[in-house]
């Protein structure tokens, strides 16, 4: 073989390797697989070992005939895989039974190099697609869980097929933020869910509404979450809409609630503008139920907590004022505080035994969360079922004020407001 025949060669296998992302131990062995094969088929029996060596810097193929060396007293019973001693020592002095005889057996023929390419040819794109498909699997196995830029490749209907560098990622409408429309070219951040190696390709779903995806922005955006001083312990998720983030100091002397903000909101205002407007509670997580649940249901002030431990129950009271804005537009605010604190919670007016609100924890599923929650409860008339754990929040805020002030951007605060005084207005009407 000639010096440009060997570049070109050479060239060939460096070009699989960089475009493909296969490794060369992969391109060789799935070359001399094929070649194997092609002997097989063309020269060979059938039950024959065939093996196949390359030299990639000659080009040129060595094939090869395994069988076993069987003792004189035993009898061949497969010529195809078994050799006698007797007659592997006439090849090999030193063969030996119970081993392998390993046979030179490559075609003197020169033309036959032609027919074996083109008998190797299909059997080496398939082993060179499946070693691509296997390669992009295990590259994307190792984002599950993690956020990767892409770009909107097509959209069919309303599923939005993403371009995320070597393969496609599939947006089912399931995933998607309600209200986002996707454009061809468009750049889109989205988190992978899950990556199944299907028998074509690599299936990997993506999604912009998965609880998962706020945990790894307020881990891009918050230094403290990511060296560890501060830790996520709850996230619930209404896409599009609402959430609520509970947080927790593993340091002392550090704000959690503070550092999610930052400073003047710069770093919740990333990731709000990240997911479209979406408003995000930071919530400061408890280990006294009655704190966490009373925290839960910021921006409302609890004036208390009824803890019943045995039904998984809490119940919150609230000032007459309070209400709307402790419930929430349709119910909003108590259903997340719910979901976070994984308790069921029942607003009261302050004073009052009867349930204005009650929230039942869910499952922790996708399917479970949008189940639709009862938006009231049975009144509770006896009294004697009240424990006797009560956390006063009038006397101790579970929240500090500057804390939930600071919490709180103008907009989403006047937010809060308006949609107070909109439920009062209804109820006077």
């Amino acid at each position: 073989m000639s010096d440009d025949q060997e570049l070109t060669f050479g060239s060939a296998i460096e070009q699989l390797v960089s475009e493909k992302g296969i490794s060369r131990e992969k391109v060789l062995e799935t070359i001399e697989a094929a070649l194997a094969a092609a002997y097989r088929k063309d020269l060979g029996e059938r039950g024959q070992d065939i093996r196949a060596e390359f030299d990639e810097v000659s080009g040129q193929a060595r094939i090869y005939r395994v069988v076993t060396v069987i003792p004189d007293e035993e009898e061949v019973e497969n010529e195809a895989a078994q050799i006698s001693l007797a007659e592997a020592l006439k090849k090999d002095p030193a063969a030996e039974a119970g081993k392998e005889y390993v046979e030179d057996v490559t075609p003197n023929d020169p033309h036959y190099g032609r027919v074996a390419a083109q008998t190797a040819k299909q059997v080496i794109i398939q082993r060179i697609r499946e070693a691509e498909r296997e390669a992009v699997f295990e590259e994307f196995k190792d984002k599950e869980g993690e956020i990767i830029s892409g770009i909107v490749q097509r959209v069919e209907g309303d599923v939005a097929f993403v371009d995320i560098g070597r393969t496609t990622g599939v947006l089912p409408p399931s995933e998607q933020v309600r209200g986002e429309r996707y454009r061809l070219n468009q750049r889109v951040r989205v988190y992978v869910v899950r990556v199944s190696l299907d028998t074509r390709e690599p299936e990997i779903l993506l999604s912009r509404s998965h609880p998962g995806m706020l945990r790894r922005l307020f881990e891009l955006e918050v230094p403290e979450i990511f060296a560890g001083s501060v830790e996520i312990k709850a996230i619930a998720r209404e896409a599009s809409e609402r959430s609520k983030v509970a947080v927790q100091a593993t340091e002392e002397g550090i704000d959690p609630v503070g550092a999610c903000i930052g400073q003047r909101g710069t770093r919740i205002q990333t990731i709000i503008a990240e997911l479209s407007g979406e408003k995000i509670d930071i919530i400061q997580w408890d280990d006294d139920p009655a704190r966490y649940i009373a925290n839960a249901l910021s921006p409302a002030r609890v004036v208390a907590v009824d803890i019943f431990s045995e039904e998984k129950r809490a119940v919150a009271h609230v000032e007459e004022f309070q209400l709307s804005l402790a419930i929430g537009k349709r119910g909003q605010n108590v259903r997340l505080a719910a979901k976070l604190t994984g308790w069921r919670i029942d607003i009261v007016k302050a004073g009052d035994e009867e349930s204005v609100e009650a929230a039942a924890a869910p499952i922790e599923t996708k399917a479970a969360a949008e189940q639709p929650i009862s938006e009231t409860d049975k009144a509770r008339d006896d009294a004697e079922d009240i424990a006797d754990e009560t956390v006063t929040t009038n006397e101790e805020p579970a929240v500090g004020e500057d804390t939930e002030e600071a919490a709180m951007d103008p907009a989403v605060k006047a937010e809060h407001e308006e949609e107070a005084a909109a439920e009062e207005k209804e109820k006077k009407a």
